[in-house]
């Protein structure tokens, strides 16, 4: 099964996002759990999430991706936007076991200056604070650009994370193809060897799902823009080696491109088409 899907906005509840995700074909979707710049989460209606799990019963749907906000830093210097980071992702957490068996992915943060170090020692903490035996949602790392003080550029800084988060069954890794490709790995010209690098820091097990972009900017430019599939520097014959490669191909794959729903079909059906 090939699981492909966008993001898309959770203002009119999950329903209308399984609607949303049917209407462009797309069988898995990513959406932020509440306004990506922060703030208060929406409240959940039991009956929109029994409606879409029967949705997403009848249409076989894969693993759906609740994403935290941008903002949310667990690693800043500032220990009110630390404790803003944790209680949120605290609350984001319960609010999945709405919908169990699915994944919540996270930028792990900036350092701030403080060395990267300091920022583990502080992710570490958070994710030892708020993860539960019960809980039914998979949180997920992603990979980052290595753009300023981010910490998540290097392989071996996800790796040194769940090296030491107590309930590390509860984890696993996103990949972001264009943030890998500014942090410097060459997916375009070397993917098996990026996965071998993966596989030998990390453990190809952790992987749990992969962001599809094209990106901006060369190999190595550490700067993080997205660009729509083929619009970019990775471009489609190198994305279409991800998604056919067999250590990747039956994960689940979502857009964030800078598209509407409407350019997001258009990608899902040039996507599908280079699938073997």
């Amino acid at each position: 099964m090939f699981y492909i899907g966008c993001h898309l906005s959770a203002a009119d509840g999950f329903e209308a996002m399984g609607k949303a995700a049917l209407s462009i074909k797309a069988n898995v979707f990513q959406f932020f759990t509440r306004n990506p710049r922060g703030g208060s989460a929406k409240a959940i209606k039991q009956a929109d999430v029994d409606a879409f799990l029967k949705l997403a019963s009848e249409n076989n749907f894969g693993k759906i991706l609740a994403h935290a906000p941008y903002t949310l830093n667990g690693c800043s210097a500032d220990a009110s936007i630390r404790k803003f980071a944790r209680d949120t992702m605290a609350d984001d957490l319960q609010r999945m076991e709405y919908v169990p068996g699915n994944m919540y992915n996270f930028h792990p943060g900036s350092h701030v200056q403080q060395g990267v170090d300091v920022g583990i020692d502080f992710i570490v903490e958070m994710l030892n604070d708020i993860l539960f035996e019960n809980q039914r949602t998979t949180v997920l790392l992603e990979t980052m650009a290595g753009k300023g003080s981010e910490v998540g550029g290097k392989f071996e800084e996800l790796k040194r994370i769940m090296d030491r988060v107590k309930l590390v069954d509860k984890m696993g890794v996103c990949l972001d193809t264009c943030h890998v490709n500014d942090a410097g790995y060459d997916i375009v010209n070397d993917l098996d060897g990026v996965l071998a690098e993966f596989d030998r820091v990390i453990g190809l097990k952790w992987l749990k799902a992969i962001h599809l972009n094209d990106s901006m900017n060369p190999l190595g430019a550490h700067k993080d823009r997205h660009a729509v599939i083929d619009g970019g520097k990775i471009g489609l014959d190198a994305l279409a080696r991800v998604i056919n490669h067999p250590q990747l191909r039956d994960l689940p794959f979502y857009l964030e491109t800078p598209n509407e729903l409407e350019g997001y079909g258009k990608e899902i059906a040039l996507l599908k088409s280079v699938r073997k």
